[in-house]
């Protein structure tokens, strides 16, 4: 009877490690396309974001320090989850304009 749960137990636990492990895999998959489709979402609101504040700013002709500093984070940001091109070149643009603080510009 011992004879029989030890091949029994030697037969198992390969399958059963297997399935888990498969199991595993699955699970890592399935967080990976959340986490993708979770950076593709924030990096497309960024993307907005910067947009509005773009074309705000660029017709006001000036930027206030706080807006401007927000600009700078959300553009970090943005870039890190792989965002680039026509915001690059916003961005560029943003920091050409006078940076106001309160009713003064700052150099």
């Amino acid at each position: 009877m011992e004879n029989f749960l030890i091949q029994t137990y030697t037969a198992a636990l390969p399958i059963a490690l297997t399935a888990f492990m498969g199991y595993i895999i699955w699970l890592l998959k399935q967080q990976k396309h959340d986490r993708d489709a979770n950076s593709q979402g924030t990096m497309l609101l960024l993307r907005v974001q910067l947009i509005e504040y773009h074309d705000k700013y660029m017709c006001l002709g000036y930027i206030p320090s706080y807006v401007f500093d927000s600009f700078c984070e959300m553009y970090g940001a943005y870039h890190a989850l792989g965002g680039n091109g026509m915001i690059t070149r916003m961005f560029e643009e943003i920091k050409q304009l006078p940076i106001r603080k309160g009713n003064e510009y700052e150099e």
